[in-house]
């Protein structure tokens, strides 16, 4: 049976979208996630939202517990997830509002706790080096895609986003550097999100909303909060008929 974990889920706390719903308080042995899980259905499929930052955007992309997050989802039986984000251009052509399937992602984080593997218990007969060649699941990545033609949403179609720690945003010599690297994006949350869902082997795959140009932009003013929290508003819709789409298309 078909259940997806939303990790993001601006919007969808909607009661007009989510059938039977009802708020789960819930504990791992990492700790709690960063929200109760929202429980319900989408037109008859099983869903299970977290909002990563919590509820009021009170958590730092540092300091959001990603290995709670994930265990929790894994603990509902989820088989999929989707995961929602806003990012910075690092592209001239990905424009503000554009959506990004991404199909790579680069860690320039530092503090996070990024395995569930912080021991090896039996020595190296019992390693565990998980593969993350291709992050992102093929399968989610083409419906979403395909979804997203169907609705008419500017998207690309893949695209390699650079995570980074975070709260504060780039420099330029960063920008140009992650620019040099050939990220096309840049966000606070992908990773460890996207390791840690291979390392629990739950298929996931994220939808990437551009709202600025970080700072590599010389005819673009530096980014700042309240610039993407208006496009982000501004399309929460698109994101939100691009996720219900999608999960039913997922079998």
């Amino acid at each position: 049976m078909v259940k997806i974990g939303i990790i993001g889920g601006s919007g969808l706390d909607n009661p007009d979208i989510l059938e039977d719903v009802k708020d789960v308080k819930v504990s791992t042995p990492y700790g709690e996630p960063s929200s109760a899980l929202k429980i319900g259905k989408i037109q008859g499929t099983d869903v299970v939202l977290i909002a990563r930052h919590a509820r009021d955007h009170s958590i730092s992309p540092t300091k959001v517990n990603f290995r709670a997050n994930i265990q929790a989802l894994k603990d509902q039986g989820c088989t999929h997830i989707l995961a929602t984000t806003a990012c910075g251009s690092l592209k001239e052509e990905i424009a503000r509002g554009d959506f990004v399937i991404l199909d790579q992602f680069i860690d320039f984080t530092r503090h996070r706790d990024i395995t569930f593997f912080d021991e090896f218990p039996g020595g190296a007969e019992n390693a565990k080096h998980t593969a993350m060649a291709e992050p992102f699941d093929a399968n989610l990545r083409a419906i979403l895609i395909k979804s997203a033609k169907e609705l008419g949403i500017k998207t690309h179609e893949k695209g390699t986003v650079v995570t980074i720690e975070g709260p504060r945003f780039s420099t330029k010599a960063e920008s140009h550097m992650f620019r040099a690297w050939g990220a096309d994006v840049i966000n606070m949350s992908v990773a460890p999100e996207a390791i840690l869902a291979n390392e629990a082997k739950i298929p996931y795959a994220a939808v990437a909303m551009s709202t600025d140009y970080d700072c590599w932009k010389e005819d673009e003013k530096p980014v700042e909060m309240k610039d993407i929290l208006k496009v982000f508003s501004e399309n929460v819709k698109k994101v939100t008929d691009l996720l219900i789409k999608a999960i039913l298309e997922v079998k």
